[in-house]
């Protein structure tokens, strides 16, 4: 076992990570196809494919999911993804074509470097040439590559954010997650109940505490809608309906509220889909299945920080990682 989403039989992941700037994208890769469901929370949302997922319509499978840095450009990546798996023959048939099915999120970091550099239809396809069943790659990559939290007192104060994954099997069903996270608030370690990442004190030394210094009266900075956003896939090997896999979904998110605090903000456009591979061959209790995708969201949080490294250089902003405090 990896403690990570490709513990679910049927997934792999691909990392595409920018050179010339921190950005990225990460697919997750299921191209004989998956039952989907998906939550959005956030105010400020970039994603694509979401209303296909409603149990009210038609489409039953999906063969990727794609997040993405790059803001709404970012979206552009789920082409390339789509390309891939068209040459590979993946998708559903419609009369004479092929046409896979490939949701998409994005989050918010243009601010970090050159922000005419983002992920295109060449990145989603280099993501899935890099795809395998391997423990994929944590922190400062992917879709974490430019991620940062902490940034409710201003991005001068935030610290570097980043890509996340864990995993559990409980009765015979594994339950895997794989979060990107660019919060506006700080990252909390439920074990603890304390902030592991997030707004520093001004001098920058330590970390402020998002939520003690609201309530001490201290007013967040101004900010744009869609500044920020935490965005991520659940993966379990039961089978499920759509119906179930929106309703994984939404408890998954249960996950984002006890590691990020303050959360689902009007500046994140946090939102979380939840695949069904039904490798398993089983059904199993969703109930069960909802409360242990909250579990391994909130556990991949953590990981994509702990992994996090310093980000610094010219023409970017100073974002340290826990280690450096």
């Amino acid at each position: 076992m990896t403690d990570s989403i490709v513990d679910v039989a049927g997934v792999s992941v691909g990392h595409f990570t920018e050179t010339r700037r921190p950005t990225g994208c990460t697919v997750v890769l299921v191209p004989e196809g998956a039952v989907c469901g998906v939550d959005v929370r956030g105010a400020a949302p970039g994603t694509r494919e979401t209303e296909l997922l409603s149990p009210l319509n038609a489409v039953e499978q999906v063969h990727a999911v794609l997040l993405a840095g790059g803001s709404a450009f970012g979206l552009d990546a789920a082409g390339g993804v789509m390309r891939w798996l068209e040459e590979r023959g993946f998708g559903v048939q419609v009369g004479p074509a092929c046409v896979p099915i490939v949701p998409a999120a994005i989050l918010f970091d243009l601010w970090v470097g050159d922000a005419r550099i983002r992920p295109d239809a060449a990145s989603g396809h280099l993501a899935c040439e890099a795809a395998s069943r391997d423990t994929p790659a944590q922190g400062n990559v992917g879709a974490g590559a430019g991620a940062s939290v902490g940034k409710l007192f201003g991005i001068e104060r935030a610290m570097k954010g980043g890509i996340g994954s864990a995993s559990v099997t409980v009765g015979g069903f594994t339950v895997g997650a794989l979060v990107a996270v660019n919060a506006l608030g700080d990252v909390i370690d439920p074990a603890g109940g304390q902030p592991i990442a997030g707004a520093r004190t001004k001098d920058g030394r330590e970390l402020q505490g998002t939520m003690a210094s609201l309530l001490c009266g201290e007013l967040p900075a101004p900010f744009q809608p869609g500044s920020a956003t935490t965005i991520g896939v659940i993966a379990t090997d039961a089978q499920l309906t759509k119906s179930q896999a929106n309703k994984i979904a939404q408890m998954a998110h249960d996950g984002l509220a006890r590691s990020i605090n303050p959360v689902h903000t009007m500046g994140d456009g946090d939102a979380l889909f939840a695949l069904s591979t039904g490798a398993s061959g089983r059904t199993a209790n969703t109930t069960l299945l909802g409360a242990l995708a909250a579990e391994v969201t909130a556990r991949a949080v953590v990981k994509a920080v702990r992994a996090a490294r310093r980000l610094a250089g010219p023409g970017l902003p100073e974002l340290p990682s826990l280690h450096d405090l």
